[in-house]
């Protein structure tokens, strides 16, 4: 079966010093690049997805800010892919569908950021265009959300997300579990 790795949204406003940091961005990052360096060494395909804020009053990822970029950790090389998007959906709106089915693909490996928003709707966008998922838990990061005035903290946000996608629409399992 084809399958391709979908890098989705590690970009500079996620990590520390960006517009809008997450938890473990840098750990997450890390994990990806583990599992992109896989698929290079494999010569397997990488699709890089890159967010661009096109609203008005935008407070991250703003066109032409170092925000915007994706991160060094898994910085694309000249071969690879990228598709930039405008929605949490990485297939509304963008040429994904039509890059994947040039190359076969039928089966995606996801990881990036942030858990709630972008990995979430893009897996079960994929799901309902028959694509076989699999999602690594350990290479995507979220942030603390608040609901009713009630704090949830962001691993119990990543950790909803993670077993709601678990139930039907993607495998879920971490970087090694992927390897081995």
């Amino acid at each position: 079966m084809n399958k391709a790795l979908l890098i989705i949204d590690i970009q500079n406003d996620y990590f520390e010093k960006g517009k809008n940091p997450l938890v473990n961005s840098n750990e997450a990052s890390l994990k990806a690049k583990e599992v992109l360096t896989y698929f290079r060494k494999n010569k397997l395909p990488v699709f890089h997805i890159q967010h661009i804020n096109t609203k008005k009053d935008a407070t991250f990822f703003v066109c032409d800010t170092k925000g915007v970029n994706i991160h060094e950790n898994v910085a694309p090389l000249s071969s690879e892919i990228v598709i930039k998007k405008n929605f949490p959906n990485s297939f509304l709106k963008t040429k994904l569908k039509e890059e994947l089915e040039k190359k076969d693909i039928k089966e995606l490996v996801i990881c990036g950021m942030m858990s709630h928003m972008c990995i979430d709707s893009t897996t079960r966008a994929a799901f309902d265009l028959a694509y076989k998922c699999t999602v690594l838990s350990d290479a995507c990061a979220t942030k603390d959300l608040e609901f009713l005035g009630e704090k949830i903290p962001a691993k119990t946000v990543h950790n909803s997300y993670m077993a709601a996608l678990k139930t039907v629409f993607s495998e879920v399992i971490s970087v090694k579990e992927y390897i081995k």
